[in-house]
């Protein structure tokens, strides 16, 4: 076949397939309609509204956002990448031969945008998706499985991310089938599972559920017809994401109906489970749980995992996969006291995890379970001598800025309540050294880290921020009260993110304590606004809903002149960790912006030396961990996901893939029991073990041991105690 037949052939396709939803007329054509539905009307040409506000947020992104990029030939091709990303990431669903054609066109697509706010060419690829989708549910109806489709050694590659899409749909149908095993197995697996835990319960067998067969189709009827409701706007939104996205992962175009649920985390936290959620590469991911929710009490849901499908408390799951983040949060909110079922491929597992099922009761954030809590920790050194130690877990850096700006003297906030807890442990007597455990907190409040960070220095300079024109300004700590002096550790992982590596790296500048914990912090070091496009069209003569933009504009530094972007804040100390073996952070995320580093401003270093006290510490720490028998378990089993992390394909063998589940379960039971979990005897909690935790209690040890020989040996107050040189 010619190539200008095949090109014949596909227009004649996308042509026939833009009457099914959408139309994509160029200048001066005409189209029809899409017959009217009940309750339903809908335009089937682009509105002004649309163009408006397609060109305005074009615009805003290209004069606003910190990062700038022009309108370019190379960024429209960029953006029609990122559309079709947006639309089918793992390619399944379009052909090689629908690309070319459409690659063709990708050079007008940025400056149309720019110049008139066209978008005819997005909803003319989104119709063709559509009945790519629709053809995929015909497929799906047609395939049968035997007991021999599931013996076989083939291979599925459950990451397409980076093949090239089929060939033509031949090649898609070998593709689709594939999939469709998969799928099938994970069923069967999950219902495996699900038996085996009622065994083990001695609960009921539950009632008989449809086939696997009947649930995939479901499943996949649900989501065609999912795509197939799509209002224009909504299609807008997913093309204005994927130009945001360009830009950077934290920026967004917001419809006025996804405008409600941007404080994705509070609104969670307020009516549904307590998580913080984003979507990429087709999967609702969970970022963060917050302290006290549902999520947060229940232990299960972790940041990482992904949603792939949800279910209200009597009804069937409903996939979610590549599903917009706004219609997922719908879901999963609801009245308080009731259930949700969350399908989810856990994180840690990787992309071939088998998927499982968590049931969670809405509810209310208890606020004191998102406070910051303290404890008394005694520890003897070689010697005999025993030291207190405060422990002092940080969930988020919280304050109530309604109570404040009232004037409410006794309003929270996290630095008030770290305070109280510092207080309260003098008064139990000497107070020899302090961990701050900020272990996947994923940040808040700017000025708390600052106030926070004033707690253990005297006033002096806590962190930068540039802006999109260069302008850098410093937040300082202006109170010269110190609350705490003496040896201080700090605990964070790769899920410590946002005010967490500003307070930990401003410890770490001023030389004030030690850091442990995963390789680096998250490494956010963003700053977003909220602009509403109302506003600005007002100016040009239009008023009608038009949502918003979230958009980066400013960069975090810190004191030492670098920024927390990407490398976030790196540990003097580094513990082998299941995190670091994760595929999370902001250097994991497509078109992050980059790092880079300013002047840095003077601040006091309050322990010059504490490099030398650092390479002792971390002698000593590496030579207990090398010899520890639960870290060597440890270790060895990261050993294990590491060598298969870089797997893209699965078996379709059955029984083989049970047999990998069953040995990466043992995996993960064995390390909850090595890390932050209780353990019961009856029905009491006898145990809490926090390998970490023990391990960063042994390094004070240690640190609190070291000052004690160095006084002695110079005769003169601990260095640490007193800010001893000024840093220029």
């Amino acid at each position: 076949m010619t190539h200008l037949r095949k090109k014949s052939i596909l227009l004649l396709f996308a042509v026939f397939c833009s009457t099914v939803l959408f139309s994509a007329p160029g200048a001066g054509e005409t189209s029809a309609a899409e017959p009217k539905r009940p309750g339903k009307s809908r335009s089937a040409a682009q509105t002004e509204e649309m163009r408006v506000i397609a060109n305005l947020t074009t615009s805003m992104l290209s004069k606003l956002h910190y990062v700038k990029r022009d309108i370019s030939q190379e960024n429209s091709r960029k953006l029609f990448d990122s559309y079709l990303k947006t639309l089918d990431p793992f390619k399944l669903y379009f052909t090689q031969e629908q690309i070319d054609y459409w690659r063709l066109r990708q050079n007008a697509l940025l400056p149309s945008l720019a110049a008139t706010g066209d978008v005819t060419m997005a909803f003319a690829i989104f119709n063709e998706y559509l009945c790519n989708l629709e053809e995929y549910e015909r497929f799906v109806k047609t395939q049968n499985f035997t007991a021999a489709d599931f013996q076989t050694n083939d291979l599925y590659l459950f990451d397409r991310t980076k093949s090239d899409w089929a060939k033509n749909r031949e090649e898609l149908y070998t593709i689709w089938r594939q999939k469709l095993k998969n799928d099938l197995i994970s069923i069967i697996l999950q219902d495996r599972i699900r038996e085996k835990e009622q065994k083990k319960e001695k609960k009921e067998a539950s009632l008989p559920r449809k086939s696997p067969e009947e649930r995939i189709r479901k499943r996949v009827s649900q989501f065609v017809q999912y795509n197939r409701n799509l209002e224009p706007i909504e299609v807008l939104e997913l093309y204005l994401n994927s130009l945001a996205r360009l830009f950077d992962p934290h920026t967004s175009y917001m419809a006025p109906r996804s405008e409600e649920d941007f404080n994705i985390g509070m609104q969670l936290s307020l009516v549904g489970i307590g998580a913080v959620l984003t979507s990429e590469d087709g999967y609702t991911k969970i970022v963060q749980i917050i302290p006290g929710g549902p999520a947060d009490l229940d232990k299960r849901l972790k940041a990482e995992d992904r949603i792939i499908a949800v279910a209200q408390e009597n009804g069937d799951a409903v996939d979610v996969i590549d599903m917009p983040l706004t219609k997922v949060v719908s879901m999963i909110r609801g009245t308080p006291g009731t259930r949700v079922k969350l399908t989810i491929l856990e994180g840690v597992k990787g992309a071939k995890a088998v998927p499982v099922t968590i049931e969670l009761t809405r509810n209310k954030v208890e606020l004191k379970e998102s406070e910051a809590k303290g404890e008394i920790r005694t520890i003897r050194n070689a010697a005999g001598e025993t030291f207190n130690i405060g422990v002092i877990t940080l969930p988020s850096f919280y304050a109530d800025f309604q109570a404040a700006s009232s004037g409410d003297p006794d309003y929270k906030s996290s630095t008030r309540d770290v305070r109280k807890l510092i207080d309260s442990f003098k008064k139990k007597g000497p107070l020899d050294g302090l961990v701050i455990d900020l272990r996947s907190n994923g940040g808040g409040s700017l000025q708390e880290a600052v106030s926070l960070t004033g707690l253990f220095i005297k006033e002096g300079p806590v962190v930068q921020i540039r802006d999109s024109s260069g302008r850098v300004s410093v937040y300082q700590d202006e109170d010269p009260s110190v609350e705490y002096a003496g040896p201080l550790l700090v605990m964070t992982n790769r899920l410590s993110a946002s005010a967490s590596e500003i307070f930990s790296g401003a410890i770490k500048d001023y030389k004030r304590g030690v850091i442990v914990g995963d390789r680096k912090t998250h490494g956010k070091g963003s700053v977003q606004t909220v602009a509403d496009l109302g506003n600005y069209l007002r100016y040009l003569g239009y008023n009608f809903p038009a949502g918003s933009i979230k958009l980066t504009n400013a960069k975090f530094y810190r004191i030492n002149g670098e920024s927390t972007q990407l490398k976030g804040v790196t540990p003097d100390i580094a513990f082998p960790t299941f995190t670091d073996t994760m595929e999370t952070g902001e250097d994991k995320l497509e078109n992050a912006i980059s790092w880079d580093a300013i002047r840095e401003v003077a601040h006091t270093q309050y322990e010059p030396a504490i490099a030398d006290t650092i390479a002792e510490l971390r002698k000593r720490s590496d030579e207990r961990v090398r010899n520890s028998r639960d870290f060597t378990m440890l270790k060895r089993d990261i050993a294990y996901l590491m060598k298969n992390k870089g797997k893209k394909t699965v078996t379709l063998n059955l029984e083989q893939r049970w047999k990998e589940y069953l040995r990466e379960k043992d995996i993960y039971e064995e390390q909850n029991k090595l890390l932050h979990l209780d353990t019961l005897s009856g029905d009491r909690k006898n145990t809490r073990k926090d390998l970490y935790l023990e391990e960063t209690l042994n390094i004070m040890n240690d640190y609190i041991s070291l000052k004690k020989e160095g006084r002695r040996q110079s005769g003169r107050t601990v260095a640490g105690h007193q800010p001893l040189k000024q840093k220029r």
